[in-house]
């Protein structure tokens, strides 16, 4: 087994075409590390707890970094499309490989659901009269058909979206420092780096209520894995993927660190509260007009292009299940196109569902929604970490090859960031509003528990024959 060689240039799947140029594959894992979860929900963290919000952030990203170089590491011994659900299934068994695909495509439909009608409310900023649930549907309609044409386009999308949101942060941190500089605009009197720790000091409501925050946090990271997904169609993931990966701390210093900092001098925290755009409440405190649409566009860029990379995963990982006899086979299809059409289309009709149901009940179910992706986020870099932990063990031992991306520290900063997730696991059950997720979560599982044993006694060749099929896709 230590001869095997992982030829990165052939597809390791039938089928999928190598379409993401290294531009593109850069852009979505930039664009991974930028979401609503910055745009809209650092109001409420800065809220609860103060400047000291951008520590959070800083330690979240230091953890994700462990997790996106463990990954790296496992990408590129064996870079598949499958992804995460693979090395699950390939260290810790089928049952977690199944276990962990069709959780992934949970955490992606759930936040289609949310982003979808996301993007309608913002639709709403400059067309009132256009009913939520039409604009909703044109756009569920418009990257459906995008994703159904080709993975470049795709790719191209996500380049163009993640452009938008990259552009509107570093203007939002050159336009602040020179607030802060130069003393320019309606906030220059107000404006100082003093501003950081003089209203209460840099802990205002304790460490304790900052580690609260730790969870929504993490919630602002997902979809940083989405890399990994594009791996079986980049066309030189010896190259693309570690370079998408090393970039990620600045991105993060820069993207969330940089840009928190930069708007907290501006404006003091205590003007922040939940459902207040961080982004929007500078803007509107220097004083320009057309703020608040600027940043209802990024918004709604950040949300469409969430849901885009939805649509894209889903299809992804439930044919990946349909390959390994977990998922009904009619998803392992491709489209004269190349992509799993029938996936992303059973994926659009649930996310189309998530639509008609966020539009009927109250708004507290965006909260849960997000929770439950946290949680679903949670497992799925909880099975990363564990699969490079079991891989490093295996090189050690000589039974695999050693990968050309070899993560720092080996297996100790993964056993780091799987203390950490449990940690937020742990603060998640604490907080009353969140631990909602934890429920849906173990229902959740027993759903997937049923499922999994009518499939071992319809057809236990599943299970009979993982092993077979990890060791000829390896060898």
């Amino acid at each position: 087994m230590t001869s095997a060689h992982v030829d990165t240039d052939k597809a390791p799947e039938d089928g999928y075409e190598r379409g993401l140029n290294s531009r593109q594959v850069q852009m979505i894992a930039i664009g991974g590390a930028i979401g609503v979860g910055l745009f809209l929900g650092a109001g409420a963290n800065i809220a609860k707890a103060g400047p000291s919000i951008i520590l959070m952030y800083a330690l979240a990203g230091v953890i994700v970094f462990f997790i996106m170089r463990a990954l790296g590491e496992l990408l590129l011994y064996r870079p598949v499309s499958g992804s995460f659900a693979e090395y699950s299934r390939e260290f810790l068994g089928p049952f977690f490989g199944y276990l962990t695909g069709w959780t992934y495509w949970l955490l992606w439909v759930v936040t289609g659901m949310a982003e979808l009608t996301a993007t309608a409310i913002y639709i709403k900023f400059w067309l009132p009269g256009v009913p939520q649930w039409a604009s909703a549907l044109v756009f569920l309609v418009l990257l459906f058909v995008a994703n159904l044409i080709s993975v470049k386009l795709f790719g191209e999308i996500e380049f163009w979206f993640s452009m938008v949101k990259v552009t509107a942060i570093i203007g939002m941190i050159v336009i602040g420092v020179g607030v802060l500089t130069l003393g320019f605009s309606q906030a220059g009197d107000t404006a100082a780096v003093s501003n950081l720790w003089e209203f209460d000091g840099f802990f205002p409501k304790g460490i304790g209520s900052s580690l609260m925050t730790l969870q929504g946090v993490m919630f602002a990271y997902l979809a940083v894995e989405l890399v990994g997904v594009t791996a079986g169609e980049s066309e030189n993931p010896e190259k693309t993927l570690p370079k998408a990966i090393n970039t990620l701390p600045w991105r993060i210093g820069l993207f969330y660190v940089g840009a928190l900092t930069v708007i907290l001098a501006v404006v003091k925290w205590t003007e922040f509260a939940e459902g207040v755009s961080p982004f929007v409440k500078a803007f509107t405190v220097i004083g320009i007009p057309a703020g608040a649409g600027i940043v209802n566009f990024v918004v709604l860029t950040a949300a469409l292009s969430s849901c885009n990379s939805g649509m894209y995963s889903t299809g992804r990982m439930l044919r990946d299940l349909a390959e390994n006899g977990e998922a009904p086979r009619i998803f392992n299809r491709l489209s004269s196109t190349k992509t799993p059409a029938i996936g992303i289309a059973v994926s659009a009709v649930f996310m189309a569902i998530g639509v008609i149901l966020n539009y009927l009940v109250p708004e507290k179910a965006f909260g849960y929604v997000t929770s439950i992706a946290t949680a679903a986020g949670i497992w799925t870099w909880l099975m990363i970490l564990i699969s490079h932990v079991l891989y490093r063990r295996k090189v050690a031992a000589g039974q695999l090859p050693a990968s050309s991306f070899p993560a720092p520290g080996g297996s100790v900063c993964s056993y780091i960031a799987i203390a950490f997730l449990l940690f937020v696991t742990c603060l998640i059950a604490y907080d009353a509003d969140a631990r909602v997720c934890l429920y849906v979560m173990a229902g959740w599982a027993v759903v997937l528990g049923i499922g999994w044993a009518v499939l071992k006694s319809r057809a236990p060749q599943v299970v009979e024959g993982a092993a077979e099929r990890e060791f000829e896709k390896i060898d």
